[in-house]
């Protein structure tokens, strides 16, 4: 099995965990109060997580591999990527989901464009960190582990904290 099969099918096990959050979510009396729940003052809450998993992948599908493109939505981007401070305007169950599946097609469509001969290229957008083809493969399904993690971690403690 190649680099890249590997690769698509942990990513695609690893979103069905960020959907089945997502549900848990949705399954909630009051999902918005849920979504923009923190773990603690100043923290990000659990829509902003879910967003920026999207967010990135959408970078990377864009910008990052792709030399002159650009991401569909700019001022998303500017909201939820990293280094952005989560705000207080949470988005929907909806809109989270469409973020997901649409970044989601859109780095698929990047990736296909690949082949294992190309494991070792260094886009000039990721050349002064020395990310490889192969490791943003590995970046992109750890980034996506992390924040679901996150975020998961932080739906327990609002259960905790609100019964």
């Amino acid at each position: 099995m190649d680099r890249f099969r590997i690769a698509l099918d942990t990513y695609a096990f690893y979103r069905s965990r960020t959907l089945a959050l997502l549900e848990r979510v949705a399954a909630e009396p009051d999902p918005i109060r849920v979504l923009g729940f923190r773990p603690g003052p100043g923290r990000a809450h659990i829509a902003w997580q879910l967003m920026h998993v999207g967010v990135t992948e959408e970078l990377f599908a864009t910008e990052r591999l792709v030399p002159g493109s650009q991401p569909k939505d700019a001022a998303l981007v500017a909201r939820f990527r990293g280094g952005s401070v989560p705000d207080d305007d949470i988005p929907s169950l909806d809109m989270i989901r469409r973020v997901l599946d649409e970044s989601r097609a859109c780095l698929l469509a990047t990736l296909a464009t690949f082949n294992e001969s190309q494991l070792g290229w260094i886009s000039p957008a990721l050349s002064q960190r020395q990310l490889t083809l192969a490791t943003v493969l590995d970046l992109l399904a750890w980034h996506e582990a992390h924040h679901q993690g996150q975020a998961h971690l932080t739906m327990n403690l609002y259960k905790a904290a609100n019964g």
